[in-house]
């Protein structure tokens, strides 16, 4: 496909028609049940109770225009199966929400005599939302519990005084302005079209209530020291905790481990005393204060985590009456200079490049939902058979239960922030950096009118949301790098933004401004190439990476959303796009690790709606490309 060619298919005009009817055999198998049992999974691995009560399922909606007042059951318009979006096949409702529109949810709660006894033992009830698009307030029999704004983050109530032998009334109220607004959208879009797709709304991931004692931890930060062999996990809590136990697995093995490192020390300025069984089944700390351990892994229990050999720790922490399960691994990530002096991204202070793929978690049936935990494991694995290493999960954030399958498969991964801001100006942020690369990279974003990011106030709301996300992911071993914005989406002063990152997470490289628009901060010299050779330009202290290429599209007409084929270079037959796939890997992406290439970012996964540049229809039931024994050394360790 010639250049010109290529943009004018970027500026198409937003069709008009509808999509056609996909299902994944997950999502298949979903539509043909009475009754599904949907997302059953406890949603947070790294802080996992036994004493937890699932809310997915189906529920009662109502799309309207009017204000309305909660308290009283709505006259609802039917059932919605939660957690997917109305705008999803799988919803059951297959309508969008529109700018200036309501949806309210419904549901009742009904308490055993168990829980109702929970309560009186003076137990608290947390209900828990994993992420509803994009503004929320939940209402339990008629009085507001919780307000979130932002549609990617997760937000929790305390539902403990409406807990009755009468049951609950649970309502939640929802507006979403998508891409009419400033706030975070990612790919979202009210007129779907090329590279944006269908904006959905309303609550997308799980909706669940756990039982836990008064004082309870709230959340944990681990962060894993691969040099002294330590880890530091740090609890959130109302209160100080008393008596904290942790006990860590390894396998079939269980090691003691000295939480400050020489068996004595103080917390609060008191006496922290701590008990150590030295033939290695627990520690116990008694202290006003016990919100801090430090763990080191003796040297015949320690294995660092890599995508060939993701080996991963479990381990329970017991503090006060509260119990919780959870995990790390050993690893780091840098970015160092190799043995000729090249910087490169460095795993476990090892030179490693990065083989990844473009991974915007799309689904035909559910949107940014996926129909199952199995949907997650299809993907994950799939790209590691492939040969890929990392997945560049873009412009979007994951339920935690897909991070896991990376961190327990042994996935790296590129984590995106959302972009946000108002309408893009599509020939500055596409069409120019596309046609004249070197003139974009000179453009300064401190210009936020050309960004869409005139609004102070949604810059602000940005940046408070780009600091809770890596508060929200920070625990999670299979992340590598934070990337801040994509291809000038609603970039604003991305330098400062990196140093505000690096501020934040000292642990991880950043990649500040992926595809164009380079601010010269961060970690990383990050462009995309579609049209032209690849080539490697180093730049000083930064790793070089090219962190979006290729964009092969090959229309499947089964199993495609549109009839349009949108793409960077088209092949008519599966065969003809291996072909072309294997030498762009194999002849020109490979031979340039040794110039200084540190990772590739290849477009994409799967198709999602118009584009069909996927290795796997949208459906997830054709994989386009053979790639048998096609596997490359220079996926790893270099």
């Amino acid at each position: 496909m010639k250049l010109k060619d290529a943009i004018a298919s970027l500026s198409q005009e937003h069709p008009e028609d509808t999509l056609n009817p996909l299902y994944t055999p997950w999502g298949e198998q979903i539509k043909n049940e009475e009754n599904p049992q949907v997302w059953q999974e406890y949603p947070r691995p790294q802080l996992r109770r036994q004493d937890f009560h699932m809310l997915n399922g189906k529920w009662q909606y109502l799309i309207t225009s009017e204000e309305l007042q909660p308290g009283q059951p709505l006259e609802t318009e039917g059932e919605i199966l939660v957690p997917f979006s109305p705008e999803t096949l799988l919803s059951g409702v297959n309508r969008q929400l529109q700018p200036g529109e309501y949806l309210w949810y419904e549901r009742t709660l009904s308490f055993s005599q168990e829980e109702l006894a929970k309560k009186a033992a003076g137990m608290r009830c947390i209900l828990h939302f994993g992420a509803v698009d994009q503004q929320a307030a939940v209402y339990a029999d008629g009085r507001e519990i919780a307000v979130h704004i932002g549609g990617y983050l997760p937000f929790s109530a305390d539902l403990t005084d409406f807990v009755s032998d009468r049951g609950t009334l649970l309502q939640v109220w929802v507006r979403d302005d998508s891409d009419t607004s400033y706030y975070t959208r990612g790919k979202q879009t009210l007129k779907r079209g090329g590279m944006f797709y269908t904006a959905q709304s309303g609550i997308w991931q799980s909706v669940w209530y756990e039982w836990v004692p008064k004082n309870y931890v709230t959340d944990l930060r681990i962060t894993p020291c691969l040099d002294s062999r330590q880890v530091i996990v740090e609890m959130a809590s109302p209160k100080p905790f008393i008596a904290v136990t942790c006990t860590i697995q390894q396998a079939d093995r269980q090691f003691c481990f000295d939480p400050v490192g020489t068996g004595t020390g103080t917390t609060a300025g008191r006496p922290t005393k701590v008990t150590r069984n030295l033939i290695g089944v627990a520690i116990t700390m008694e202290s006003s204060n016990a919100g801090k351990l430090i763990l080191t892994l003796p040297e015949d229990g320690f294995r660092p985590w890599t995508p060939e050999e993701p080996w991963i720790y479990g381990f329970t922490i017991a503090a006060d009456e509260d119990v919780v399960h959870s995990y790390f691994a050993m690893r780091s990530y840098s970015v160092e200079p190799d043995e000729k002096g090249i910087p490169r991204f460095c795993l476990n202070h090892r030179p490693y490049f990065l083989h990844g793929l473009l991974d915007q978690g799309y689904w035909s049936d559910g949107l940014m939902t996926a129909p199952c935990d199995e949907a997650f494991l299809y993907d994950i694995k799939l790209a590691k058979d492939m040969g890929f290493n990392m997945l560049r999960k873009h412009i979007k954030v994951e339920p935690l239960r897909w991070y896991y399958h990376c961190d327990r498969l042994g996935m790296i991964v590129w984590q995106d922030m959302v972009s946000g801001g108002t309408t893009y100006h599509m020939p500055l942020v596409c069409y120019m950096p596309t046609l004249f690369p070197h003139i974009s990279a000179h453009t300064k974003d401190h210009h936020y009118h050309l960004f869409a990011r005139a609004d102070e106030e949604g810059r602000a709301a940005w940046e408070q949301e780009c600091l809770d996300t890596i508060d929200h992911l920070y625990s999670i071993p299979s992340i590598a790098v934070w990337v801040p914005f994509n291809e000038g989406w609603g970039q604003f002063d991305a330098a400062r933004i990196a140093d505000l990152v690096k501020e934040k997470d000292p642990t991880r490289p950043v990649d500040h401004a992926s595809g164009w628009f380079d601010q010269k901060g961060g970690d990383f010299r990050s462009i995309h190439n579609y049209f032209r050779p690849l080539k490697v330009k180093l730049d000083g202290k930064r790793a070089f990476v090219i962190s979006e290429y290729g964009g092969f599209a090959c229309h499947i007409p089964e199993h495609s959303s549109v009839d349009r084929v949108y793409g960077y270079r088209k092949y008519a037959t599966p065969k003809e796009m291996t072909g072309a796939y294997r030498e762009l890997i194999e002849k020109h992406l490979f031979s340039l690790v040794d110039a200084g290439l540190s990772g590739a970012v290849y477009t994409q996964l799967s198709d999602i709606e118009e584009e069909v540049n996927g290795l796997v229809t949208y459906d997830r039931r054709v994989v386009k490309i053979d790639l048998t024994d096609s596997k490359s050394e220079d996926n790893a360790l270099l």
